[in-house]
């Protein structure tokens, strides 16, 4: 009986903390959807809703010569670059997933992805995006994004 009785809580507990977790992850990838949504538009004031004002942003890729580089960015240069968009340019951040990891007030999110600009394909990488649970309100505090052009399932992680 106590081993059953065990065995039940642990079931209750398990079922409660991860329905706690999950509507977490939906609001998490509401704030990525809506960062993208005002990348897509062009909308500064968008993207500046979803970003903690001391965000750290950097972008990775490998150059020409094939060197790693490693560059950052400040938030009001990343947000002036999303205002100045002529409104006859598309761009089109295809996300192919989302994985979301949530540990109290901190979460990670991995989005691999594709960029078309004005519908051709411009280039491929993943995102990785550090949030804050700001008293109920997520804000990315680290966005770093790794760049590719060509082949985008050369350099996928291998399991």
């Amino acid at each position: 009986m106590k081993r059953f009785s065990f065995f039940f809580i642990f079931l209750i507990t398990s079922f409660v903390m991860n329905s706690q977790t999950v509507p977490e992850k939906q609001k998490i990838r509401k704030v990525i959807d809506t960062f993208f949504e005002g990348l897509h538009q062009g909308d500064s004031s968008i993207v500046s809703s979803t970003l903690h004002s001391g965000i750290k942003i950097q972008t990775t890729y490998t150059n020409k010569e094939g060197k790693r580089i490693l560059r950052d960015e400040t938030r009001e240069k990343l947000l002036a670059g999303i205002a100045a968009k002529k409104k006859t340019d598309t761009y089109l951040e295809k996300l192919l997933s989302y994985d979301i990891k949530v540990d109290g007030n901190l979460a990670s999110v991995w989005t691999p992805y594709e960029f078309y600009f004005n519908g051709k394909f411009s280039h491929c990488g993943a995102n990785s995006f550090q949030l804050f649970n700001n008293n109920n309100t997520w804000e990315i505090i680290y966005l770093v994004d790794m760049r590719r052009r060509g082949n985008c399932k050369a350099n996928e992680v291998k399991k």
